[in-house]
């Protein structure tokens, strides 16, 4: 069967909502897996057949969380995941888009095909005392990341890539 990995990290809650949103459209579709990427080793990409990445933004880059995943999973799969296709997802306080570059540099490496543009969610937190507070994602932005789970989720249920 075909299946879905979609990796995130979240610190404060705005990424999760983003993954899980997208997780509950995919499911439809086909079989999906939504990993903490603490949790997500080599074996995970190994067994999927497409990816969404999902990261918070810190300090104009991805979150230390998810660049540790893509640390300790890019060697051990390099070569063995060409082709693939990805989507990923930035929950950002202001831009995100070098967030977005960042993962797009690893997908290259890895050879991986971006099958849809980026998403990402402003949170509009500036201040340091909103960046750290939990974080609740608008339902018309939950619903992009529903929309892009279910596309990624018939893309793959139907081989288009």
């Amino acid at each position: 069967m075909t299946r879905l990995l979609i990796v995130y990290h979240s610190m404060t809650g705005g990424s999760r909502q983003m993954a899980e949103a997208a997780a509950t459209a995919a499911k439809a579709e086909v079989k999906t897996v939504l990993k903490r990427a603490r949790d997500t080793g080599p074996e995970d990409l190994l067994e999927a057949d497409g990816y969404v990445f999902c990261t918070p933004e810190n300090l104009a880059a991805i979150a230390g969380g998810m660049k540790d995943f893509f640390d300790r999973c890019y060697y051990p799969v390099l070569g063995r995941i060409e082709g693939r296709p990805y989507v990923q997802m930035i929950c950002a306080g202001s831009d995100g888009e070098n967030a977005a570059r960042q993962i797009a540099r690893i997908a290259q490496g890895w050879r991986l095909r971006e099958v849809q543009p980026h998403l990402i969610v402003c949170t509009h937190a500036q201040k340091p005392e909103e960046i750290l507070a939990p974080k609740t994602i608008g339902q018309d932005q939950l619903l992009l990341c529903r929309e892009l789970g279910a596309a990624m989720g018939a893309g793959l249920a139907m081989g288009a890539f």
